[in-house]
């Protein structure tokens, strides 16, 4: 997956202003290119779990359409935690064909990293952070 480098920090910027709790949001573009991030509330405000605001997903998806894109994969943050998928998380991937991003850990020095989900498997993807 491809993201342009203001959209990662856009990603890490919201996981940052969340703190202390886990940050959430929808990523939309193409198979392969993500074209904008929907930085999203976390209904839960817990630093262990999420879950996106159901009006914001709403919100995000008829921007996604309008603009000619697919919403492509979910990212959120690890408090302390690494950059990995946990099994809450796996779960709770009921989108196999997106992408996950994870942010982690947002106490130390954070990774962003790429993840599919399918059929409870975890198979890391590589992230490609572009210049534009």
């Amino acid at each position: 997956m491809r993201i342009p480098a203001a959209l990662a920090e856009e990603v890490l910027a919201h996981c940052r202003a969340e703190l202390p709790n886990e940050a959430c949001g929808l990523l939309a573009g193409d198979e392969r290119r993500v074209r904008k991030v929907y930085c999203l509330e976390n209904v839960d405000r817990s630093p262990v779990a999420y879950t996106i605001d159901p009006r914001g997903h709403f919100e995000a998806l008829t921007d996604a359409e309008r603009n000619g894109w697919d919403l492509v994969g979910a990212f959120h943050s690890h408090v302390s935690g690494p950059a990995h998928p946990s099994p809450t998380d796996v779960r709770g991937a009921a989108e196999p064909d997106w992408v996950w991003l994870v942010a982690g850990p947002m106490t130390g020095s954070t990774e962003l990293r790429a993840f599919r989900i399918r059929d409870s498997r975890i198979i890391e993807e590589e992230l490609e952070i572009t210049g534009g």
